[in-house]
């Protein structure tokens, strides 16, 4: 797959940018277990261009990264140009624009998946952004603002004729939310349509080695974009990897395991922010592990709740003594 002259791979999976979720650390294990493409969390252009430093320090690369792309977003065409300059002097491999962000503090002040009401002007801002940098540029959207206005078809036809190099889409309407299934039909048609030459990347309810498999072979998409799956479960990217080379489903990871992988995101996630921040930030991670123990209730709420990492680790330590002897296959649906 190539984007704006730069070779992803072939049939790349990709971690789709995520608020508070995909910064440098958790980035540092999508990629260890596989992730062909990385994205950052969502950059504000406006508080970028006011150099605020929680802002900033999302522009924080490495090259073990790569390819890595900085999403930033905004309403005001001005501001977005002046962001997308500032991100191309740390060279990340690719700027992104956010067109499909459908929270109400973004969308409803006309950034993110706002733009969908206003296609001239997401137009008029992705040329000028092209226009005013040397690296390529690529967006993310969704299939239109409500199901009585999907309007991707034109929308990818006019972001490819001023130069976005690969277009994301997210198979639902803002309206959507997350909510409900994604529909992935709307996107197989863009990718079929004989106009479209720049790659087309599949998002929306991708938690399976199965649902990758179909999106590439039945929707025929370039690439697949993961997202809320990937949360708890970095090594994702290996499972599918892995049935898609061999038609294998590997087992889930031993709950030892898991400890040993969580325990390192928590250090790495303490140093990047500090220590009351750090942990408290992956609360979210820990919320989505160890699915399907049974009677893991009481020792849940103790993880959530540990206010130090000595508390933490004991936790952990009780998880394992429970647990650790268990057949990842006896875990239940939950």
């Amino acid at each position: 797959m190539i984007v704006g002259g730069k070779d992803v791979g072939d049939r790349p999976l990709i971690l789709a940018p995520m608020e508070e979720v995909t910064n440098p650390p958790f980035r540092k294990f999508c990629k260890r277990y596989g992730a062909d493409w990385l994205y950052s969390e969502f950059v504000s252009a406006d508080a970028l261009v006011r150099s605020i430093n929680k802002t900033v320090k999302k522009l924080t690369i490495e090259e073990n990264e790569r390819p890595v792309t900085i999403q930033i977003y905004g309403r005001f065409i001005d501001s977005m140009v002046e962001a997308a300059k500032i991100v191309e002097e740390v060279q990340p491999d690719f700027i992104d624009i956010n067109f499909g962000c459908p929270v109400k503090r973004v969308a409803a002040k006309g950034a993110g998946a706002g733009m969908l009401r206003d296609v001239p002007l997401m137009v008029e801002m992705a040329k000028q952004i092209v226009q005013a940098v040397n690296i390529p540029v690529t967006a993310k959207t969704r299939l239109g603002w409500d199901c009585e206005h999907i309007i991707i078809d034109d929308v990818a036809e006019r972001l490819q004729d001023v130069g976005i190099s690969a277009l994301a889409i997210h198979g639902r309407t803002r309206s959507q939310m997350y909510k409900g299934e994604a529909d992935w039909g709307p996107i197989a048609r863009v990718k079929q349509n004989p106009r479209i030459k720049i790659p087309i990347i599949g998002n929306g309810d991708i938690d399976s080695p199965q649902k990758v498999k179909e999106a590439f072979e039945r929707y025929g998409v370039d690439g697949v974009m993961i997202g809320r799956a990937t949360i708890g479960k970095p090594w994702i990217f290996e499972q599918i990897k892995h049935y898609l080379a061999t038609g294998e489903i590997l087992p889930e990871l031993s709950v030892a395991a898991q400890v040993e992988i969580i325990k390192e995101q928590i250090l790495l996630s303490m140093e990047w922010l500090d220590e009351v921040r750090g942990l408290f930030h992956m609360r979210r991670h820990m919320a989505c592990m160890f699915k399907g123990l049974p009677h893991f209730r009481d020792l849940r709420i103790q993880m959530l709740q540990a206010p130090t990492i000595e508390e933490l680790w004991g936790v952990f330590d009780q998880i394992v003594e429970r647990y650790g002897s268990m057949d990842p296959n006896d875990r239940v649906d939950e």
